[in-house]
């Protein structure tokens, strides 16, 4: 059976042109999520002008970019390379799984992932674990991804009506052959917290649910306007690596 890695690599690589023509305004620049938080605004990295810096799932890497004039060195990958090869040219990028990262051990001063890589993979505590892995000893780790409130909501921007279940953990698509075509995974708040510092190996600092600025109109994705006004689409953890 195809492994999730295989089928969310080749659904992004066919995905890639489609997605970059919806969400221009997103990927211009160094947004965390679809409230469009950025990061000059939040400093949620912090001072990283003499730092190390990866990206995990850079997708076409504007946050890598963003980096390149203010980070010491800043590199990123992805699976897909589809949506690689929607960055642009000449930055530092790499082609990798993470559950196998291609870099050695204390790379990094500082990591993070705006809403790339984590949502799609089943085995969260080894992707952590390979980040942990290549970030230095008390480095910065950002994560931003779907807030697991949005998870209970159907895909319509527009519906307000929760009915998917909460623990139901885990979203597939498969082709006629039964072969997996497309995967989600959905983690609790208790998930993350175990995933990361119950018996992970970081501390977290801080946790970020940004709220949906007045003045924003568009709609992205299963993001609104009309959800974001009243629960949060986006959760942040700003974590320490404790190994």
């Amino acid at each position: 059976m195809t492994s999730p890695s295989h089928a969310n690599q080749a659904y992004w690589d066919s995905d890639a042109a489609n997605y970059h023509a919806e969400h221009p305004d997103y990927l211009s620049s160094f947004y965390w999520c679809p409230e469009m938080l950025h990061e000059d605004q939040a400093h949620l990295l912090g001072d990283v002008s003499a730092s190390s810096v990866l990206e995990i799932g850079c997708g076409s890497a504007p946050c890598t970019e963003w980096l390149q004039s203010r980070a010491h060195f800043a590199t990123g990958f992805d699976i897909s390379r589809g949506m690689l090869n929607h960055a642009a040219p000449g930055l530092p990028l790499t082609q990798a799984d993470a559950l196998s990262l291609p870099y050695a051990t204390g790379s990094f001063d500082a990591a993070f992932s705006a809403f790339g890589a984590f949502p799609f993979l089943a085995n969260l505590d080894l992707a952590l674990g390979e980040v942990s892995r290549v970030l230095k000893p008390s480095g910065r780790f950002v994560l931003s991804a779907n807030h697991p409130m949005r998870w209970i909501f159907p895909d319509d921007p527009t519906d307000l009506t929760a009915g998917i279940s909460y623990f139901n953990r885990a979203y597939v698509e498969q082709d006629r052959d039964g072969n997996l075509t497309y995967a989600e995974f959905h983690r609790t708040i208790a998930d993350w917290f175990k995933a990361l510092q119950g018996e992970g190996p970081y501390l977290i600092e801080d946790i970020i649910e940004p709220e949906w600025p007045r003045e924003l109109t568009t709609t992205w994705g299963q993001w609104s306007p009309q959800r974001g006004e009243i629960f949060p689409g986006t959760i942040i953890f700003v974590c320490r690596n404790s190994r």
